[in-house]
């Protein structure tokens, strides 16, 4: 029995020390465990770079922003006797654009920024317009009428696009990111931007911008829209008048949706329509005829150029001049020969201008003279811009000598810029060509030089270049009293192929001397 219980209490201390063994072992190895490192993945390890996060939430601000303004920010209301709708799109260049549907639009400069109001005229309520047609006593109110329609509409437009844009980035936010708080970001971000563009719209904001209008479409046949040139160069301050004009004669175009008005010139006005650079042509006479039954010019100067080889055979070519409905005063191109001048120099009703020689025409004084270079094949420049600057000083010379007469000269005509350069000081306004494209400059002492293009599209020329060049031609409206020029329309049609036209009306800068 003694036996029995050792070898029991033996076992039982064995497996005691086993059992002790096995957990010393198990200790030991948690321990060795938990003194190996732990490898981890940085927390940042899959975020992309700073500066992606940064053009990712811009695309995903300016994206919505831009949806939201396309979708729900525009608004309609009246203007005057107009239904019209109000939108705001994103711009480089900024302005304002009024769509006339069907007759076309006018462009006016009226802020710079990245954002354009566009103005689309919807329809012609018939009750108003009516009521203005029977009772003209009503449009001395329309003034007034008109800018508190166009305040309040431009309010309403501010508040939607507000509305328009945080709605339409934090929606696309909460769809890209799809955490509320990046949302909102997205929504706050695109507010500001919306109202740093309305900050530099209205610290940019110019008034006067009505006054020089850009027209296209069908519109260019009514330069009128805006008023006369003597009123618009001489009462800087009338934005709310002409607007109401602008309105009211907006509703006379839908009112006689057949036939566009007539331009209806002022009578202290005289009109002069300037072409160059015909190049043999033929469809500038039919232009030119239709500019001055339009706009009832009273002098057509033509810089030089109408013909390309100046040889007797083209001398047919000028025939139309007899019939164009004005005086034609002319000076020869480098295109044009002495053939070319003596044969317009025995048509009825046309004055060829050289050597310095003046005239009165039309009201007004001109003197010119002709290109001293004749280069139709452009292969050979027998005096170059020597030859030019001195025909500029023999044409100086001529100014200063009637003006020390008592005809002093209104406006002096050359082909070559190079040679009008010289008559700076001596003339308010020197007319050119030959560069086949528009451009004015005031001179250093105070002549102005103005450059038209080709009423030609250049002729055969057209079709050298990637695109063919424009017709161009311009009206200028000179004072009757004191004949100086009081503002100019910039009229260019498209070129061969092409059916755009597009008038660009420009003032004098109040600082000339």
């Amino acid at each position: 029995m003694a036996r029995v219980r050792t070898r029991a209490r033996s076992q039982a201390q064995a497996q005691a020390q086993a059992h002790n063994q096995t957990r010393t072992r198990t200790r030991s190895q948690t321990r060795t465990r938990s003194r190996l490192p732990v490898l981890e993945l940085a927390p940042d390890a899959h975020r992309p770079p700073a500066w992606s996060r940064v053009l990712g939430l811009a695309a995903v601000v300016l994206t919505g922003a831009w949806l939201g303004l396309l979708i729900v920010g525009n608004v309609r209301t009246q203007v005057g006797p107009m239904d019209t709708t109000m939108t705001l799109r994103p711009s480089l260049t900024g302005g304002t654009k009024i769509n006339v549907s069907p007759l076309g639009a006018l462009y006016l400069d009226t802020h710079t920024g990245p954002v354009r109001l566009d103005v689309n005229v919807d329809q012609l309520d018939p009750v108003r317009s009516q009521a203005l047609v029977d009772h003209p006593e009503r449009l001395s109110g329309l003034q007034t009428e008109v800018t508190h329609d166009v305040e309040h509409g431009t309010l309403d437009l501010a508040v939607r696009s507000c509305v328009a844009v945080v709605a339409g980035a934090t929606t696309l936010g909460l769809a890209v990111y799809r955490r509320p708080r990046r949302a909102l970001a997205a929504g706050g971000l695109a507010l500001t931007l919306l109202a740093s563009c309305g900050a530099t719209a209205y610290a940019t904001w110019n008034p006067e911008s009505v006054l020089e209008p850009r027209f296209s479409g069908l519109l260019s046949s009514a330069p009128a829209l805006v008023g006369n040139a003597r009123g618009i160069v001489t009462e800087f301050d009338i934005y709310q008048k002409e607007l109401a004009r602008l309105v009211t004669n907006v509703t006379k175009l839908y009112d006689v949706t057949s036939t566009l008005p007539a331009y209806s010139p002022d009578p202290a006005t005289l009109r002069v329509l300037h072409v160059s650079d015909i190049h043999l042509n033929p469809a500038s006479w039919k232009i030119i005829a239709s500019l001055v039954e339009q706009y009832k010019v009273n002098v057509i100067v033509d810089s030089g150029d109408t013909m390309d080889h100046g040889t007797a055979a083209e001398n047919g070519f000028l025939d139309p001049v007899a019939d164009l409905g004005a005086p034609y005063v002319w000076v020869r191109g480098n295109h044009d020969s002495r053939t070319t001048q003596r044969y317009l120099s025995r048509m009825k009703n046309v004055h060829v201008l050289d050597d310095g020689r003046a005239e009165t025409i039309g009201g007004l004084r001109f003197a010119g003279i002709g290109d001293p270079q004749f280069t139709p094949d452009r292969s050979t420049v027998p005096g170059g811009d020597e030859a030019e600057e001195l025909a500029g000083d023999r044409l100086a010379t001529a100014l200063r000598e009637q003006r020390a007469a008592g005809t002093p000269v209104d406006v002096a005509i050359v082909h070559e810029p190079s040679a009008a350069r010289m008559t700076d000081g001596e003339v308010p306004l020197t007319l050119a060509g030959h560069l086949h494209h528009e451009q004015t400059e005031l001179l250093p002492h105070g002549t102005r030089l103005r450059v038209e293009g080709s009423t030609g599209g250049s002729g055969l020329r057209a079709v050298e270049g990637k695109y063919p060049d424009p017709i161009e031609a311009s009206i200028l409206y000179f004072d009757r009293d004191s004949h100086r020029l009081q503002a100019w329309d910039e009229i260019k049609l498209g070129g061969l192929g092409e059916t755009t036209a597009e008038v660009s009306r420009h003032l004098p800068a109040k600082e000339q001397p």
